[in-house]
C-alpha cells in the first residue's frame, strides 16, 4: 500500500520539484499540495506540466488531511516549518522539512542569524540532519524509529550548503585543510523562491551576473556546522541569469602535512570515501562539473584540482539547487527513513542537450 504524502508550500519552485518526484514515486501517493494564496487553484493552472499526471487543487496550509498523511513535506521559508511541526509529529506523521528552522544545532545561532524566536527547541535533539552522503547515522536512527512507530523529523540540508560541504567534506575530514576555505558560489534563480524581488525579476536577473548576502548570508553557519570551520569560512554567493543549476567553488589552503599530495591522490581519496554513494560521481582529473550535466537530477558532480605554488586544493561541485538541493534531497532521506532504496524515485541522468 502506497504512503499518504503532503507538500505544503507546493506552489512554490521546490515544491513543485517534490510533486514532480513523488508523483513518480512507487512508494508515495501525494494526497495533499497547499498553498495559501493559491486555495481552490488547480495543480495544472499554476504548472501546466502536470496536465494528465495530477488532479489535485492546492488547499490551504491547516488542512487537516495533512495530519491524515504518512509523510509531510514542508516547503516554505523560514519560521513557517515551526508553525506546523510540532501538530504535525504529535499526530504521528513524518516530516521532512527544507527550511531552515531544524538544521542549526544551536538555538542561539538560530535566533541570531534569522532574527527569529525558535518556538520548538526541544525537537532539535530528536530530529536528524537530511544530508546522507555526510551524516547518514541521524537517518539510520530515524528509520530504526520509524520502524517502531515514532514519526520523524528530518531537518534537509540547504543547496548551497549541500553543493559545498559535498565538495569539501572529504578534505576537511582527512585533516588536509589548515587556515580560512573559500567558497564562491553561483545559483539559479530558482534557489531565491518564487516570488520575484528587485533583484530576481527578469529585467534585473537576465544579462546579469551579481554577489549578494556578501559575508552575512544565512547558510554560513550551516556550512560551518557540517564541516566544523567555525569561523573559517568566507561564504559569497552569486545570481546568475539561469533557471536551475548551483556550482561551488572551493579553495582550501592545505596544511603542511598535505602538502606533498598529487592529484591522483586527492581523486583515488574522494572516490573511496564517496564509494558508497549512488548520487555523488567524483569526475575524472582535468574534468570539471557542469550544472547542464546534473540539471533534473539529484546527483552532485565534483571536480578537483591543485594550485601547488600556493598549497590550494579547489574543489568543485555542481547540483540541481531544485533537487540535490531541496525537493530530492528530502525524498532521498525519506526513503532512507522509510527503508526504500535510497534511489527509490529519484531520477540519476539530466537531458543530455
Amino acid at each position: 500500500m502506497a504512503l499518504k504524502a503532503g507538500v505544503v508550500g507546493a506552489a512554490g519552485y521546490a515544491g513543485a520539484e517534490l510533486i514532480r518526484l513523488l508523483l513518480a514515486h512507487p512508494e508515495f501517493e501525494l494526497a495533499v499540495i497547499t498553498s495559501n494564496s493559491d486555495e481552490g487553484t488547480p495543480l495544472t493552472q499554476i504548472y501546466p506540466s502536470f496536465e494528465g499526471a495530477c488532479d489535485l487543487a492546492f488547499t490551504n496550509h491547516e488542512n487537516p488531511a495533512l495530519k491524515e498523511c504518512d509523510a509531510v513535506f514542508l516547503a516554505v521559508p523560514h519560521t513557517a516549518a515551526m508553525a506546523q511541526v510540532p501538530g504535525l509529529l504529535e499526530a504521528g506523521v513524518s516530516v521532512f522539512d527544507l527550511s531552515a528552522d531544524y538544521r542549526l544545532d544551536s538555538v542561539e545561532e538560530f535566533e541570531s542569524w534569522y532574527n527569529a524566536k525558535h518556538t520548538s527547541p526541544e525537537l532539535l535533539k530528536t530530529r536528524a540532519f537530511g544530508l546522507p552522503e555526510l551524516f547518514p547515522e541521524g537517518l539510520e536512527r530515524l528509520a530504526a524509529d520509524h520502524a517502531a512507530g515514532k514519526p520523524a523529523l528530518v531537518a534537509c540540508a540547504g543547496c548551497y550548503p549541500t553543493a559545498t560541504s559535498l565538495g569539501a567534506a572529504p578534505a576537511v575530514r582527512a585533516g588536509w585543510v589548515d587556515g580560512t576555505v573559500i567558497v564562491d558560489a553561483i545559483s539559479g534563480v530558482t534557489g531565491a523562491g518564487k516570488r520575484a524581488t528587485q533583484r530576481t525579476h527578469f529585467c534585473s536577473a537576465s544579462d546579469n551576473f551579481e554577489a549578494y548576502g556578501v559575508g552575512k548570508h544565512r547558510h554560513t553557519p550551516e556550512i560551518e556546522q557540517i564541516l566544523g570551520l567555525k569561523d573559517r569560512l568566507v561564504f559569497t554567493p552569486h545570481l546568475a541569469p539561469i533557471n536551475r543549476g548551483l556550482l561551488s567553488t572551493v579553495s582550501m589552503p592545505l596544511a603542511e602535512s598535505a602538502r606533498g599530495l598529487k592529484i591522483e591522490d586527492v581523486i583515488a581519496h574522494y572516490q573511496e570515501f564517496y564509494a558508497e554513494s549512488q548520487f555523488v560521481h567524483v569526475l575524472p582529473a582535468g574534468s570539471l562539473p557542469r550544472t547542464a550535466s546534473v540539471e533534473g537530477t539529484n546527483a552532485c558532480h565534483i571536480g578537483l584540482a591543485l594550485h601547488e605554488a600556493s598549497g590550494t586544493l579547489i574543489a568543485i561541485s555542481a547540483i540541481d539547487n531544485l533537487c540535490k538541493g531541496a525537493a530530492g534531497q528530502a525524498v532521498q532521506c525519506a526513503n532512507i527513513v522509510y527503508g526504500f532504496p535510497e534511489a527509490c524515485g529519484l531520477p540519476t541522468v539530466a537531458l543530455p542537450v
